[in-house]
Order: C-alpha cells, then sequence, then structure tokens
C-alpha cells in the first residue's frame, strides 16, 4: 500500500509556541533544513507533496521550483501561516489567490491539493471548501480526527472521503472537495501518529506498528516540518512546555523519518487520492 508524505515548507518560527518569543533579526534556515530531507527522499526514490508557505516560495522560488522538478508535488499552506479563525474568509481567499498564482509562477502548474497552517479547518470555518472549490483544489490534507488545545475536528472520518458543507464530520458523496485527514490509530481513542510533534515523540516501533495497523484498512499520511529534523534550528528561551513540544526529539527526527522511509512506500497525497 501507498502511503501519503507531505512536508510542510515552512520558516522555523511560524510555530504557534514561539510566537511570543521570537527575535527581531529571524535566522533564515529554509533551504538547509531542507536539503537533508530531499537527500533522504531521493535515496530512497520517493516523491512526496510539498505543502509550501506563500512567504517561503516569494524568498526561495529557486528551492520550490528545484523540488517540482525533482518530481514532488507542490500544494498550498497559504502565505503568512496564521491560522483560517485568524484570517476569516475574505484575508484567507486573497491569500489563495496569492498562493495559487505564485505557485503557477514559479512551477507552470496549479496546485491542486491544500494544507491549512495548524490544521485549522473545522466547522467554524467550512467556508475555506467553497474557497478552495474556486481556485480549482481537488483535495484537502487539514483535517485531524484529534482535539488539541490548538485544533482537532475529534468525530471526523478517518479515512478519505469528501466532506459536507453543512458538517465536515458527515461525507457528501456529492462534493467537489476530496480530503485525506490526518492519520490517528484507534485504541479505545484516537491516538495521533501522523507526524510532526508525534514523530518526534513517540518511539520509532511504535509509529511502525501504528502505519502497519492502519495499513489494514487504508493508507496512512505522515507529515514533517524541516525545522523538527534540522539539529540548527535556533533554541529560544520559551517556557518548559512550550520548549518541550517544539524541540523535544529534533536531533533523532531525520533518523526516525529514515526509518519510515527504509520500512513503508510513499507517494505524493495526489498520487494516493486518486
Amino acid at each position: 500500500m501507498i502511503n501519503a508524505l507531505v512536508v510542510d515548507l515552512e520558516h522555523w518560527h511560524s510555530n504557534e509556541f514561539l510566537t511570543e518569543y521570537l527575535p527581531t533579526n529571524k535566522v533564515d534556515q529554509v533551504p538547509e533544513s531542507a536539503k537533508p530531507i530531499l537527500d533522504l527522499l531521493d535515496k530512497y526514490n520517493t516523491n512526496a507533496t510539498f505543502a509550501v508557505l506563500g512567504s517561503v516560495a516569494e524568498k526561495h522560488p529557486e528551492l520550490v521550483k528545484e523540488i517540482h522538478e525533482m518530481g514532488h508535488e507542490i500544494a498550498s499552506h497559504a502565505c503568512s501561516h496564521k491560522t483560517l479563525h485568524e484570517l476569516g474568509k475574505d484575508a484567507f481567499e486573497d491569500e489563495m489567490k496569492r498562493s495559487v498564482d505564485l505557485l503557477k509562477s514559479i512551477t507552470g502548474k496549479c496546485p491542486v491539493g491544500f494544507r491549512a497552517p495548524s490544521f485549522s479547518i473545522d466547522n467554524s470555518t467550512k467556508w475555506a471548501f467553497d474557497v478552495l472549490e474556486k481556485y480549482g483544489f481537488e483535495y484537502d490534507a487539514s483535517i485531524f480526527p484529534i482535539k488539541t488545545m490548538l485544533y482537532g475536528v475529534p468525530d471526523a472520518p478517518l479515512h478519505i472521503y469528501r466532506p459536507s458543507k453543512e458538517d465536515i464530520t458527515k461525507h457528501d458523496p456529492n462534493g467537489k472537495i476530496v480530503e485525506f485527514p490526518m492519520t490517528v490509530l484507534k485504541i479505545g481513542k484516537n491516538i495521533p501518529i501522523a507526524g510532526g510533534f508525534y514523530l518526534r515523540v513517540l518511539p520509532l516501533w511504535f509509529l511502525k506498528a501504528g502505519i502497519r495497523n492502519v495499513n489494514k484498512n487504508r493508507p496512512a499520511i505522515i507529515y514533517i516540518h524541516p525545522w523538527e529534523t534540522y539539529p540548527k534550528t535556533p533554541r529560544l528561551k520559551v517556557p518548559l512546555f512550550s520548549r518541550f513540544v517544539t524541540y523535544y526529539g529534533i536531533d533523532s527526527a531525520l533518523k526516525k523519518f529514515e526509518g519510515l522511509l527504509k520500512e513503508f512506500k510513499f507517494g505524493t497525497i495526489e498520487e494516493v487520492v486518486k
């Protein structure tokens, strides 16, 4: 079974837990942090979806073009990394128009996939699907079937489906947008194993066992941020909880990521959805 692999190409300082503590001059490490991931994908002959933040594409169009030319899918991650709750529908639409125009100018192709910053699509922001339809998107990968302090739609389906515009936890066979929700392992309750912080904090054996279990019924989707795998990501003085969520496991994350590439077959979201 082919699982989907997503790299959220964004700045290290996009992390919500660092917002209040950022320095005036923020080091830009996007190309350096992305290179080890690109090298591993090349080593294991694996294509992935890169959900590209607009501010990154504006600053590093040559990197986005290189990723596209390597055979990876370029999807949209909006522009500013503000959540949809912060943006509202009008500002979100402005960002999506900018994102589509920018990514098309770099790759020659309009993106068909979207990943909302901070998984911020829920029933209070379901208007996002109208905007995605308007700009020609075919799929979304933003719904996380858990509930955290930042995000989550705990009652959402665990499998690929078409969300109803009335209630995104319901399947609409006539829906225009396909949703690939983040992977969870259901053990009484939903345990997130989709990647990111969960990849950093959970042991590799558990991640492998979880993906194998999920693959009995459906493909999994795994995501990673380059800054999460880069040992030189700046370490700010932040409260203990923020430090744990942001930095725990960074030094071993790339090795875990490679462990998954060795064990499972991955492809782009577009490939898996189709």
